[in-house]
């Protein structure tokens, strides 16, 4: 992973002397079994645990010799024990050992991240309760809409992080799992019982069946629920970036006293940590899709997921909680120009008022269809001739329906936001 999106957490847990310690777990917790059924010399599982060590540098050595990353392991292992170094690796398949840490060191990089996500939902959250009264402009097709509740886009974004969590944490039930099973599967070399153990050890639960690896769908779900969290991010960042823009002007990122914006123009503000969580989804979402080509594997197992695996567990969970953790910043100091998103609604001259007189119209007796095309021939002409249209509408035909109160209370912000209370009291948020 590069150092310009790592984290210290995942650096730690990603590291090569990490993952070797986790390989040396997963076969202490297989010698621990052994001996607890008395299929070993207890002394020689408590030997190997006491003098086993790992040396990183050496098993680089030896691989390069080998050309085989687990033998090499096991070998350099071996290298620090007695006669008891014959139990290393006893009845195990390369995959039992790398599938299994994977789920150890999956389950780490998962708790990092599950507590980050809880801290970004927290951001949405704040921002919700904070701006549930703040009337906006809502868009659709990118053109003035209706009026809206400004909080009410924030916790429409928790409302999809709550489910995305959920999804995670089913996720996270699937890939934290491990396997020792064998050569092919079908725990030729092992009693079924000691995978049961290991895995327990391991705080991991065991495959019901698995090949010589752990079928790859597992994997797939995993790497779904990642791009879901990174696409929640994006969703936010883009929203972010459109309210940035200089003709909208609502938001805007934390800008320090000593950043710079442009190398040619000194006055750029960009939302550079939006338009950045923006690139990293798409990486995020390109892993799921390699999930997907690692689900096809021939027979019992062959290794052309090994390499893009090698690369998606350390680059995806990095990514992930970076981009947690970079943009829960982002929302929690982010500038709300509330006056600009008052004068925003505006902007048309009144013309998002429209809908509502058209239903006012029908409660007067017109139908759908008169009351429609009335208001449709008057918002145009105000628009062409940049009028102010509830002026309009009091000079106009409408007049001779709706008086000057009524067509003064289709313009009500309170009207919009009438039931916002209701939306938020299904999440508990209500006053």
């Amino acid at each position: 992973m590069i150092e310009r999106y790592s984290t210290k957490e995942m650096k730690a847990i990603w590291s090569e002397d990490n993952k070797y310690r986790t390989w040396l777990r997963v076969e202490l917790a297989v010698l621990k079994a052994y001996a607890e059924k008395e299929m070993i010399p207890e002394e020689d599982y408590l030997a190997i645990k006491e003098k086993a060590r790992v040396d990183s540098g050496r098993i680089q050595e030896l691989e390069a010799l080998t050309r085989h990353d687990v033998i090499a392991f096991t070998r350099q292992i071996s290298e620090t024990l007695g006669p008891e170094r014959k139990w290393v690796h006893y009845g195990l398949t390369s995959t039992d050992v790398v599938d299994s840490a994977n789920a150890c060191l999956l389950k780490e990089a998962n708790e990092v991240i599950e507590a980050a996500f809880l801290d970004f939902l927290a951001c949405l959250k704040e921002k919700a309760l904070k701006y549930k009264d703040t009337p906006c402009i809502g868009r659709t097709h990118g053109i003035h809409a209706e009026v809206s509740s400004f909080g009410l886009k924030w916790l429409l974004f928790y409302d999809e992080g709550l489910r995305t969590l959920d999804y995670f944490q089913r996720a996270r039930e699937v890939i934290e799992v491990g396997k020792m099973s064998g050569a092919v599967g079908n725990f030729a070399n092992l009693d079924p019982e000691i995978e049961e153990t290991a895995c327990r050890e391991l705080g991991i639960r065991n495959a019901s069946v698995s090949s010589q690896v752990l079928s790859r769908d597992r994997h797939i779900q995993y790497f779904n629920a990642l791009a879901l969290i990174a696409s929640l991010i994006e969703k936010v960042a883009t929203e972010v970036r459109s309210l940035s823009r200089t003709e909208i002007g609502e938001v805007e990122e934390y800008f320090a006293a000593t950043q710079k914006g442009s190398s040619a123009m000194p006055h750029k503000k960009n939302p550079v940590a939006s338009e950045n969580m923006c690139g990293l989804s798409r990486i995020v979402r390109a892993f799921a899709g390699a999930a997907y080509e690692n689900n096809i594997l021939w027979h019992e197992r062959d290794i052309s997921h090994s390499s893009a695996e090698r690369i998606m567990f350390q680059e995806g969970t990095t990514l992930v909680h970076y981009m947690l953790k970079r943009y829960a910043g982002v929302i929690r100091n982010l500038k709300v120009n509330e006056e600009r998103i008052k004068k925003n609604i505006y902007l048309t001259g009144k013309l998002v008022f429209s809908g509502r007189v058209v239903s006012a119209l029908i409660e007067k007796g017109l139908s759908r269809e008169e009351s429609y095309d009335l208001v449709q021939g008057l918002a145009f002409k105000a628009a062409s001739e940049n009028t102010d249209f509830e002026k309009l509408l009091k000079e106009s035909e409408v007049a001779g329906y709706l008086d000057d109160a009524e067509i003064a209370a289709c313009f009500s912000l309170d009207h919009y936001l009438r039931n916002v209370d209701a939306i938020y009291k299904r999440f508990a948020l209500g006053d």
